[in-house]
């Protein structure tokens, strides 16, 4: 009888003690849960996007632009397709002996910058006159090298353009941020979770305008700079041909490869 009660004892003494734990287990439990939701959840790329607001999109349209100009720009100013090499020494061979018409007519069958300018001086050409009428020559290849700058000089003028919309956009994303945090404030919302939208849309909007405008920058100059360099060096080459073709020059075939580039 007596092992009976002190069996009874224990077990009661166990379920007490069972009892009094569990709400301390369930306390910790809870506390786990949330400690958990309150750790902040790694943000993506699109969140970071979203969070900027709407003037995102047009950062976004901005920054498609200046990728799209910057291939074309790096496909159409290089000096392989203004000036090829090869099309160069063929036309020099027909300035050596004075065959015009077919000079043109390479010209003519592939077109680049350098092949325009030369066919544009070759309609002036004229054995009659004095210099086979080089002065006319001359300014027909100007004007026609100075058009083709001004075509591709306004493909890089487009990057300035993305260079200068892009961190005014950026600025103006910052000030509608603000202005949307002040708002809370006059709202009477003042804890930081009312305010970080506004903050946020801020920071992230003038971030993504740096972020378009430092590259567009250094490409619009790195591209006008290209651009300058190769029409100088077809400059000097088509005043060379035309040097040739009037006879004012005359060299070997074997010395054509040290013509000025």
């Amino acid at each position: 009888m007596k092992n009976i009660h002190k069996t009874l004892l224990a077990s009661a003494i166990l379920a007490i003690a069972v009892v009094s734990a569990a709400p301390s287990v369930h306390a910790e439990d809870k506390q786990s849960k949330t400690a958990a939701a309150k750790q902040p959840k790694d943000k993506t790329l699109l969140d970071s996007f979203y969070a900027g607001g709407p003037l995102m999109w047009p950062l976004l349209a901005c920054s498609i632009g200046t990728a799209a100009v910057a291939v074309y720009c790096l496909l159409q100013i290089n000096g392989k397709k203004m000036l090829p090499h090869s099309q160069a020494e063929a036309i020099g061979q027909f300035m050596q002996v004075r065959d015009a018409s077919s000079a043109y007519s390479l010209c003519h069958s592939q077109p680049n910058v350098f092949a325009n300018t030369m066919a544009a001086a070759l309609l002036k050409v004229n054995f009659e006159r004095d210099l086979a009428n080089k002065v006319s020559m001359e300014q027909a290849a100007s004007e026609t090298l100075a058009n083709e700058e001004t075509k591709l000089n306004l493909w890089v003028n487009y990057l300035n353009v993305f260079a200068t919309i892009g961190p005014m956009l950026g600025l103006l994303g910052t000030v509608t941020g603000m202005i949307a945090s002040f708002d809370m404030l006059a709202a009477g919302k003042s804890e930081p979770a009312d305010l970080a939208g506004g903050i946020g849309e801020a920071m992230i909007t003038t971030a993504g305008g740096l972020f378009i405008g430092i590259p567009a920058m250094f490409l619009y100059f790195y591209f006008r700079n290209l651009l300058q360099i190769n029409m100088a060096n077809i400059q000097k080459r088509v005043t060379f041909m035309l040097d040739l073709l009037s006879g004012e020059i005359k060299i070997a075939s074997a010395d054509y490869a040290h013509a000025p580039e």
